[in-house]
């Protein structure tokens, strides 16, 4: 399978910084595939670069020292992948199945570009959906009393999978700043609603006692700050006044799977910029 790269880019906006791009790219018998940038209100810079790795004149450990000298003087944070690298992707789930199905399936006919070295859950309920995808299920119970021990010990199986993405596939959980602050920009969160209403818990039932029209889900990046982190897509169903709080839940569940599984996937081709509490996607 050929290696492709991508090259991820923020700096500030001046004259001449695709020119510079491309000539690097050129210079090294490099061949653009594709490249999208965005320039934000502040003044930022994005770009998304995707160049084939057939007949490219750096090798891997050739690229950053070859870089460096254009990045320091254009003032670029960047990051460099390889297409034949997938992301290693842990799944964090509690008793609620159907987006832990959804990713699964997904991954297993070839749509997620990732590895996934253990499910991790603090109920015991879903072990049976990992195995049959022989992917190991690791059941860590919670209380008030353990939650600084059991968050501890689910870092550390990251730590030890060498796990990249952290998705919480409905992982009705409140993560603590220890860890989150061990994933900065690299955990995933499903929030049942369409951000900002309704953060918090129970937001179908409050969205039914609010008789709103329209209810969505959210995928964001996890931040200290509760369901406050930068939004990385959003979509909406339309429902009405006859609609129960199981309908609700019901209807909810679909925009909640087809949400959550776009975010990871963008996640995983490299698609995704944080600009402050926003986001810029290459889709």
């Amino acid at each position: 399978m050929s290696c492709n790269l991508r090259l991820l880019i923020s700096c500030p906006d001046r004259k001449g910084l695709i020119a510079a791009l491309s000539s690097f790219i050129a210079m090294h018998d490099g061949n653009i595939l594709s490249a999208d940038q965005y320039v934000s209100d502040s003044g930022t810079f994005f770009m998304r670069l995707e160049i084939e790795g057939e007949g490219f004149g750096l090798a891997r450990d050739e690229f950053a020292g070859a870089f460096a000298p254009l990045a320091r003087r254009h003032d670029m944070d960047w990051r460099l992948s390889h297409t034949d690298t997938p992301k290693r992707m842990a799944i964090l789930v509690s008793r609620y199945d159907h987006c832990l199905i959804d990713l699964l399936w997904r991954w297993d006919s070839g749509e997620l570009e990732a590895e996934i070295p253990l499910v991790v859950s603090n109920h015991p309920d879903l072990a049976s959906r990992a195995e049959i995808y022989g992917i190991p299920f690791h059941h860590l119970p919670l209380t008030k009393e353990t939650k600084a021990e059991q968050e501890e010990k689910v870092v550390n199986l990251l730590r030890e999978h060498k796990v990249d993405l952290v998705v919480l596939a409905r992982y009705m959980q409140i993560l603590t700043p220890t860890f989150v602050g061990a994933y900065p920009g690299r955990i995933i969160n499903i929030h049942h609603s369409f951000l900002p209403a309704f953060a918090g818990a129970d937001p179908y039932r409050r969205a039914h006692e609010r008789g709103v029209k329209t209810i969505g889900a959210t995928a964001h990046y996890v931040t200290e700050e509760l369901d406050a982190g930068p939004i990385i897509h959003q979509d909406v169903v339309h429902v009405t006044h006859r609609d129960t709080v199981e309908d609700l839940v019901r209807v909810g569940r679909e925009v909640e799977r087809r949400v959550l599984a776009r975010a990871v996937r963008w996640h995983l081709e490299d698609r995704i910029l944080v600009d402050g509490n926003r986001t810029v996607v290459f889709e």
